[in-house]
C-alpha cells in the first residue's frame, strides 16, 4: 500500500515542495514546486517575506490537488530555527516577522547579560548563545508597543501550520531552539523571560514532533482542491527532520547538517549542560523521540553564498559547483579564518580579505583561494568541534555523517576526511524533506519509530563514502585555526 506525505521544506535561500511516496518499506521523493526565500529589506530593518512564502506553500498544496489530484495522508512544514511572529488579539501577524541577521540584536546578549548573568542563561537552557537567538530578539523589543499587543508567539512553522489550519501550538523542536526552552523540564522557560520582563502569557502550547495538528481550513481546501487532509507538526526545525534522516545504525557517529548552516553534533538521551558545554559555547537542542541534539551552529555555505552575490555583482557568475572545481585547484592553506565571525551580510570576499589582514595573514587572492579558504577552514572548524563532543561524551567517534546540500561538495567531504581522520558518509542530499516525511509517516502510523525510519533511509536513498586521504598542512593549519579562535 502506499502512502503519500506532502514536505514543505523552507531553507534560508529557497522553499520546496517535495511529495514523499512510502511503498513497501522505501521512499521516493518528488519535487513538486520550488520557490526562492528572498528577505526584504526596508529601511535599516530585514523582514522574511512570510506572506509570500504562505502563497508558495499554498501553491505547492494546489498543485498536489488541483494540478495532480493526489490523495495525501499527511502535510508537513520544516524552517530555519529561532525567527518567529507575533499575533493580534484577532490572530493577525502585529508584525512581518524579522530576519535572523537583522541588526536589532546587535548588543543585545551583553545587555541581557548584565540583568541575568551567562551562566544562568545558559543553565536554564542548555542553548549556544548567539546574538540571533530568539530571547535576544524578543529582549530587544521591551518597549516596543507591539509587545503589550501580543497574544500569541509563534516560531516560523508554527505560525505556517496556525494558517494552514487555525491551530495555534509550537512544535517541540523549534520550539527548544528559541533560548528560553528547558530541555530538562521540557516547557518553556517562563521564569527566566519574567525576570527579563517580557511577557509570557503569549506562548502557547507545545506539542510533539509527529502531532496531528488537524486538517487544512476549508478555504485552503477549496482553492487546493483537496480533502480535509491532516497537517502534521513534523520535526519544524529543519535541523530536527535532517537528524531523522541520518542514515546511521548503531555505533559512534555524529552528523552535520550542512547548507546556509553547517550544524554538527551527535544524538543523545538527555542534555549536557555543564560548565564544559557552556565554556564550549554547544547547544542543546530536541530531536525526534524525545532525544537531544547536542551541537555546535557553525556558519556554513553562508560565506560561499555571499562571495557567490558579490561576485555576481561585478559580473562573475560562479555556480557552486565551479567554485568546488576551483577551490580543488587552488593554493593550499592560503590563508584560516573562523567561519563564524562573518555572520552579517555585505561584501563578503571583502570582510574575508579584512579578517586575514588583521590576523597578520595574506588574503586570498582570486574566488578559487577565497573558496578554498572557506572549505578548509570549515574542515578545521569541524575537527575542533569534533574534539569537543568527544570530550563532553567521552567516546571516540567513528564516523562522520554530512547530509543536505552540502554533502554534495565532494572537496569539503574530502578536506573533512583528511582534517579529521575519519571517514565521512555523505548523503541522503534532500535529508530534510526525508525527515519531515518520515516523522510525518510516524505519527500516521506508517511507521513505528525513529529506528524504522532511519532503516527506510538506508534502503532508499544512496550515499558515499569518503576516507581519510591524508595529506600535509593539516596539523599545522589546525595550529593556526584554534590559536584564531581561542
Amino acid at each position: 500500500m502506499s502512502r503519500r506525505f506532502l514536505a514543505f521544506d523552507i531553507g534560508a535561500e529557497s522553499g520546496r515542495a517535495m511529495l514523499g511516496m512510502l511503498v513497501d518499506g522505501t521512499l521516493v521523493l518528488e519535487e513538486l514546486h520550488r520557490f526562492p526565500n528572498t528577505p526584504v529589506r526596508v529601511l535599516s530593518a530585514l523582514f522574511w517575506d512570510s506572506l509570500r512564502l504562505y502563497h508558495e506553500i499554498r501553491e505547492g498544496l494546489r498543485i498536489a490537488g488541483r494540478e495532480r489530484r493526489l490523495t495525501l495522508d499527511g502535510i508537513g512544514i520544516d524552517t530555519w530555527g529561532v525567527d518567529f511572529a507575533l499575533l493580534g488579539a484577532d490572530g493577525h501577524l502585529l508584525e512581518n516577522p524579522r530576519h535572523y541577521r537583522d541588526a536589532r540584536t546587535n548588543g543585545q546578549m551583553e545587555a541581557l547579560f548584565a540583568e541575568v548573568p551567562r551562566e544562568e542563561v545558559f543553565a536554564e537552557t542548555g542553548i549556544q548563545f548567539m546574538q540571533l537567538n530568539t530571547l535576544y530578539q524578543l529582549y530587544s523589543m521591551r518597549g516596543s508597543p507591539l509587545l503589550p499587543l501580543a497574544r500569541t508567539l509563534l516560531m516560523m512553522p508554527d505560525l505556517f501550520n496556525y494558517w494552514l489550519t487555525g491551530v495555534a501550538k509550537s512544535e517541540r523542536t523549534i520550539a527548544s531552539t528559541s533560548q528560553f526552552y528547558n530541555p530538562r523540564t521540557r516547557e518553556f522557560s517562563r521564569g527566566l523571560l519574567e525576570r527579563l520582563g517580557l511577557p509570557v502569557a503569549m506562548l502557547p502550547e507545545i506539542v510533539e514532533p509527529g502531532s496531528a495538528l488537524g486538517p487544512l481550513v476549508e478555504e485552503v481546501r477549496d482553492f487546493a482542491g483537496l480533502p480535509p487532509v491532516n497537517v502534521y507538526a513534523t520535526g519544524c526545525h529543519d535541523t530536527a527532520s535532517a537528524v531523522a534522516a541520518v542514515p546511521a545504525e548503531a555505533g559512534s557517529w555524529c552528523y552535520i547538517s550542512s547548507g546556509t548552516w553547517s550544524l554538527m553534533g551527535v544524538e543523545l538521551e538527555a542534555p549536557v549542560i555543564s560548565s564544559q558545554s557552556l565554556a564550549m559555547n554547544l547547544t542543546n537542542e530536541v530531536g525526534m523521540a524525545g532525544t537531544i541534539r547536542l551541537l555546535k551552529n557553525i556558519a556554513g555555505m553562508w560565506l560561499l553564498q555571499e562571495c557567490r552575490r558579490a561576485w555576481a555583482l561585478e559580473g562573475q557568475e560562479y555556480s557552486y559547483e565551479q567554485l568546488a572545481r576551483l577551490a580543488a585547484e587552488a593554493r593550499p592553506f592560503t590563508a584560516v579564518i573562523n567561519p563564524d565571525a562573518f555572520l552579517e551580510p555585505g561584501d563578503m570576499p571583502a570582510k574575508i580579505a579584512a579578517f586575514c589582514r588583521a590576523t597578520g595573514q595574506t588574503p586570498p587572492g582570486t574566488p578559487g583561494e577565497f573558496a578554498r579558504t572557506i572549505l578548509e577552514s570549515l574542515a578545521l572548524r569541524y575537527r575542533q568541534v569534533l574534539e569537543m563532543l568527544e570530550t563532553l561524551t567521552g567516546r571516540r567517534i567513528e564516523v562522520i555523517h554530512i547530509v543536505g546540500g552540502g554533502s554534495r561538495n565532494q572537496v569539503l567531504n574530502q578536506f573533512a576526511a583528511d582534517c579529521t581522520g575519519r571517514p565521512v558518509v555523505a548523503g541522503p542530499t534532500e535529508a530534510t524533506a526525508i525527515g519531515n516525511v518520515l516523522i510525518q509517516a510516524i505519527g500516521a502510523g506508517a511507521l513505528s519509530d525513529l529506528a524504522e525510519a532511519r532503516a527506510v533511509v538506508r534502503r532508499s536513498f544512496p550515499v558515499a563514502t569518503t576516507p581519510p586521504a591524508g595529506g600535509d598542512g593539516w596539523d599545522d593549519a589546525y595550529t593556526r585555526f584554534t590559536a584564531l579562535t581561542g
